[in-house]
């Protein structure tokens, strides 16, 4: 399976009509998709941000008809969002853990984060994460995190994690302090846009909302 992901950005004064359009164009972009064999498609938005998130069998490729097709339905979107993303290339993969990806998506959560990096700072943070996965030395997680990825276009970090409601239990204060220490030694490198981490830093943020979805 290959994980795919886009981001964009809503022009300002035009969420409305991104949200009444993206309904317009909904059915051929399904038809688009189902005729790729693209799954576990997702559309997030937090503020002025989208992100977008899929999945593909290995080695699919988009015929000429498709791409084609596609942008028939970008220019019918056009001028409600800019790219931030580059289009057709792949977003840099910054983290993964997907340890064991649930089939059937009926018991999990989502956890769908946005941050900003501070100028210069992507090595940085793909340095952090990159001792986190050595860290694992190899061990697959059993949940109930899964399929968690981090990718990154421009300044921006999204993050895409499906948590097994079912694995969930009650967090220790030895976890509960670890977290705190993580997100605040990042707290250097970015800041946030989602309510991650709120909790800890007293501010007030919205909650990511998904936008569209199908699989």
């Amino acid at each position: 399976m290959e994980r795919h992901a886009v981001a964009m950005r809503i022009q300002p004064g035009c969420f409305n009509t991104y949200r009444r359009k993206l309904g317009e164009v909904w059915k051929p972009l399904v038809e688009i998709l189902d005729r790729i064999g693209i799954q576990n498609f997702s559309l997030w938005n937090i503020e002025d941000k989208v992100f977008g998130y899929c999945e593909t069998p290995d080695g699919v490729t988009v015929s000429e008809k498709d791409w084609e097709a596609f942008h028939k339905l970008e220019e019918m979107m056009e001028g409600t969002f800019s790219w931030i993303s580059t289009p057709g290339e792949p977003m840099r993969l910054m983290y993964e853990d997907f340890g064991v990806v649930r089939e059937n998506k009926e018991q999990i959560r989502h956890r769908v984060f946005v941050t900003k990096l501070k100028p210069g700072m992507q090595e940085e943070y793909k340095l952090r994460h990159d001792r986190l996965a050595e860290a694992r030395n190899g061990k697959i997680t059993q949940g109930p995190d899964s399929n968690f990825s981090i990718w990154n276009a421009g300044d921006y970090i999204f993050g895409y994690n499906e948590i097994d409601i079912t694995m969930e239990t009650e967090e220790t204060e030895e976890s509960r302090q670890n977290t705190i220490a993580w997100e605040t030694r990042m707290l250097e490198i970015m800041s946030w846009y989602t309510d991650d981490v709120d909790w800890i830093t007293g501010l007030h943020h919205k909650h990511i909302q998904r936008i569209g979805y199908h699989n």
